[in-house]
């Protein structure tokens, strides 16, 4: 396995795949892994991107209708939270959300927001809540002196049901000094 890719054995083939952080973690090195792709095909290049989801897989294409959005960027918006914490970030307008990933800047998340506010449906009051909560708690990490990816993938992995800020930094915390 690397950084942003891991090489997945089929038929005596290995293909590089290009995937989340969370979705490489879940792999194991010698066991059957079942995964959704899709391929990128380029003048210079054909890149595979594998997800555990369809639901993954189906935002990813989504995202990649949008001008300005191609497939690295669009893994790299996945990276960023799960898909129905995106979708709730599109449908509620909340573009500077967006903005974290490295190479989504103003405007592109503004399109973001544009192109696919009606096609993910509409936010709701509590999803839009806990995105401003995880939000909170990224910044008190980074305070503590963790990463922004470290602080995402803790908080990603907090259960939806611990609510506030509060106890979803304690909950990733503990998470954390548990590893």
């Amino acid at each position: 396995m690397r950084a942003g890719s891991a090489i997945v054995s089929a038929g005596g083939l290995g293909y590089k795949i290009a995937m989340t952080r969370e979705t490489i973690a879940r792999l194991k090195i010698g066991q059957d892994a079942s995964l959704w792709t899709h391929l990128a095909v380029r003048e210079t290049s054909l890149d595979l991107y594998g997800f555990e989801r369809e639901d993954d897989l189906h935002f990813f294409e989504l995202m990649l209708m949008v001008p300005g959005i191609g497939p690295k960027s669009a893994l790299a918006i996945l990276d960023l939270a799960d898909v129905d914490t995106l979708k709730n970030a599109i449908a509620t307008g909340n573009a500077p959300y967006l903005t974290k990933v490295s190479g989504v800047g103003k405007k592109t998340a503004d399109k973001l927001v544009l192109e696919l506010r009606e096609k993910v449906g509409a936010g709701s009051e509590l999803g839009a809540r806990a995105i401003f909560l995880d939000e909170e708690a990224q910044e008190a990490m980074r305070a503590l002196g963790y990463t922004p990816a470290e602080s995402r993938d803790a908080l990603r992995k907090v259960p939806a049901s611990i609510e506030g800020s509060s106890a979803r930094l304690r909950e990733a915390l503990r998470m954390i000094g548990s590893k």
